[in-house]
């Protein structure tokens, strides 16, 4: 009988596992899909208020706003991320994102297909996600090794973008959205990988982790159409 007990036991820790795993992918996706509402009204707002107007203006401080309002959020985020405060703080950085996001929207709005080009760069953001998702899921290998070289990357793409708003080197810009968009959808891959293998299991970190590689990953993709696809009116 004890012997019948211990080879249970393992299961039922594995039966365990999985519930909560499970919990936290389908969490996770909902809350992904729920945070893409307040990001589009923030880039409207951002739009119809003349926000990103005065963010063009003003790269510099543009910078400095973003950067503050983007990690002070994220740090209280992970502060509450076990409370619906943290749910709550996740969406207001969403909806602060969007209105980051509406300068570059304004941009490219003002090219004749630029309705055209932001429907290409949901499309190829999509694309990425779907098909890293299915890596993560199928694949056997662990990638979560990359992740400090990755972030490492990250770094020096901020240094490397802060640096740029003074030197206005389009060769750099060029080169920052390249590299953003490949680190980016590395992090995406080991992001989805750690909620897919049990390896995060707070849905808030991950929505976090996962928001931040799709909205670069779509903002880079939606820069290089607008330098290279963009036809003026």
């Amino acid at each position: 009988m004890s012997d019948l007990r211990q080879t249970t036991l393992p299961d039922r820790g594995y039966a365990t596992g999985e519930v909560v795993r499970n919990r936290v992918m389908r969490n996770t996706y909902w809350l992904l899909a729920l945070s893409l509402v307040p990001t589009v009204l923030g880039a409207m707002v951002g739009l119809n208020t003349g926000i990103n107007q005065v963010m063009g203006a003003s790269p510099g401080t543009s910078a400095i706003v973003f950067l503050i309002g983007a990690f002070g959020l994220m740090y209280l985020i992970e502060r509450n991320k076990n409370s619906s405060l943290g749910v709550a703080l996740l969406l207001a950085f969403t909806f602060f994102m969007g209105i980051m996001l509406s300068r570059l929207l304004g941009h490219v709005m003002g090219l004749a297909n630029g309705s055209q080009l932001i429907m290409m760069a949901f499309g190829g953001t999509a694309a990425v996600f779907g098909t890293m998702a299915t890596v993560a899921t199928t694949t056997k290998r662990d990638f979560s090794n990359m992740q400090k070289f990755l972030l490492i990357g990250v770094v020096i793409l901020i240094v490397a973008s802060i640096a740029n708003i003074f030197l206005q080197l389009p060769a750099l810009m060029l080169t920052i959205s390249v590299m953003a968009i490949a680190i980016f959808s590395a992090l995406l891959l080991v992001d989805l990988q750690r909620v897919i293998n049990g390896g995060e299991t707070n849905y808030v970190s991950a929505t976090l982790a996962i928001y931040l590689d799709v909205y670069n990953i779509f903002a880079n993709l939606l820069m290089l159409l607008g330098i290279f696809g963009g036809n003026r009116e």
